[in-house]
């Protein structure tokens, strides 16, 4: 997937404003891209563009998604379907509302199944077990005839990661994945997603606020702050030496992670808010809150440009030095 200067634009009582602004990422077959940033600041929203899955008030207003060389923003509905599910899929942060309430779990993935392949009923529904089976499902025969309450939390997570997974698409969005589960089935169901992807080749796009788990599974790394991208580097890298002052926030910010590591230290924090995004500051938007501000920052918004080989931050005062 290749994704070229994606903006995204919502209509609120605030009038219309940019939630998500010149956003390039590209993912590779077997990589894990992590997106990070607090809550608010374009994450999900960039991961429902990429499926064309906006809320009606938001629209994508200039970009390109390229799936294997294919413009999706550029194909018509019956296009979109066809390539949801078999090459692009999404598992959701809650299962409980994504799924049908009033279909049982195999229905819905032998649906899907039926959609995109050419097969008999009988050989969805077959498939919907198997795949049931490939996420570890317990006792997948009987799991598949259950509706979505019957399930536990975990259950209905590795559901909608089989249904995800039910054509064997390319690409995986998995968007807060783990946030509704307890912390052993969390690891779980992260452990699953990674063993899935590294069995099948399958690219994945992982939406989350928790470093924690961005410094388990990623490969590349997304810093995003109202609604932009302030750093992107690999995994390795940014947690070594991240570069731009809102990352090294959120690292001083983990327990164990930053200066502050000792026992009984205060953990670091970042001063001040995040601006709405109706009304960002001129300048950068982290400026404000940022104590190596200048007034340049304040006034220009600062590029996104390559710091280091590979490693790239919108910065205009932090030096590689830092």
């Amino acid at each position: 997937m290749q994704v070229s200067d994606l903006d995204i634009e919502i209509r609120g009582d605030n009038g219309a404003f940019a939630v998500v602004s010149d956003m390039n990422l590209s993912v590779r077959a077997g990589e894990t891209l992590c997106i990070v940033g607090e809550s608010g600041c374009g994450k999900s929203m960039t991961a429902l563009s990429l499926l064309r899955l906006l809320p009606d008030a938001a629209a994508i207003t200039r970009g390109k998604v390229l799936i294997d060389g294919e413009d999706f923003l550029a194909m018509n509905q019956r296009q979109v379907e066809d390539f949801r599910g078999e090459k692009i899929a999404m598992i959701f942060q809650e299962p409980l509302t994504a799924l049908n309430p009033v279909l049982r779990i195999g229905e819905q993935i032998a649906e899907a199944v039926r959609q995109h392949r050419k097969c008999s009923r009988r050989e969805a529904d077959t498939r919907a077990v198997d795949v049931l089976r490939l996420v570890q499902m317990p006792d997948p025969e009987r799991r598949a005839g259950q509706f979505p309450h019957e399930l536990s939390g975990g259950m209905r997570q590795r559901a909608m990661i089989a249904l995800a997974l039910a054509c064997d698409p390319k690409i995986i969005i998995a968007d807060e994945p783990t946030t509704a589960l307890d912390v052993t089935i969390q690891a779980q169901i992260l452990g699953l997603i990674s063993d899935l992807q590294k069995r099948l080749g399958t690219a994945q796009i992982l939406i989350t606020h928790d470093l924690g788990v961005v410094s388990e599974v990623a490969d590349r790394v997304i810093v995003m702050y109202a609604g932009r991208k302030v750093e992107e580097a690999s995994i390795y890298d940014l947690f070594d030496r991240p570069f731009h002052p809102y990352t090294i926030g959120l690292m001083g910010a983990v327990p164990g992670a930053g200066a502050s590591s000792e026992a009984g230290d205060r953990l670091a924090d970042i001063p001040g808010t995040v601006p709405p995004l109706w009304a960002l500051p001129k300048g950068c938007a982290f400026a404000p809150r940022c104590p190596g501000a200048s007034a340049r920052c304040l006034e220009e918004r600062p590029p996104f440009e390559e710091k280091r080989p590979g490693h790239w931050a919108a910065c205009w005062e932090h030096d590689d030095a830092a």
